[in-house]
């Protein structure tokens, strides 16, 4: 098993630290902390790990109790999973068509960054379709694309930071 690390969500760390002797004898503490990225499953974490390298006692999960917990402890599980059988399960926030719609966001944005037609855009983006000139200006693939191209605009300046966020209730 890899060394016990921390996963960073959403700017606020979950700590994992390092847990009680089974005797009950607190661990001797270090001010030391390391950064990394570590591979789980298929994905790279960031991650934070306190003391020196080396070997790592048992550890435990420290977890910020506020509006986003219940992202930080599946987190935290998934985490568990891809270490103790990879791969990680992948993240449920986000779905397989959400994932698929978020890759044609941004090579539709990459397309008109370089001055790209949305014609042009949706030829690439929608191979299986004929897009002819003259019905171009009231074809659907024209108003997706477009919407496309403003979506993946809007997660380049910043709404990124929203993508893994759960709605809350008041």
């Amino acid at each position: 098993m890899a060394d016990p690390w921390m996963l960073i969500l959403q700017g606020l760390p979950t700590w994992v630290a390092p847990a009680p002797a089974a005797n009950g004898e607190a661990l001797p503490a270090s001010s030391d902390v390391i950064d990394s990225r570590i591979q789980v499953g298929d994905e790279l974490m960031r991650a934070r790990r306190p003391g020196p390298v080396g070997q790592a006692p048992p550890s435990a999960a420290i977890v910020v109790l506020d509006d986003a917990t219940p992202d930080r402890l599946e987190a935290l599980a998934r985490y568990w999973r891809g270490l103790c059988a990879p791969p990680a399960p992948p993240d449920p926030r986000i779905t397989p068509q959400r994932r698929q719609r978020l890759r044609q966001m941004l090579r539709a944005v990459d397309a008109r960054l370089e001055r790209e037609s949305y014609r042009a855009i949706a030829t690439v983006l929608f191979p299986k379709h004929r897009i002819e000139a003259a019905s171009w200006a009231g074809d659907a693939l024209r108003e997706t694309t477009i919407r496309l191209a403003r979506d993946g605009m809007k997660l380049v300046h910043g709404g990124y930071r929203d993508l893994l966020k759960r709605p809350r209730k008041p």
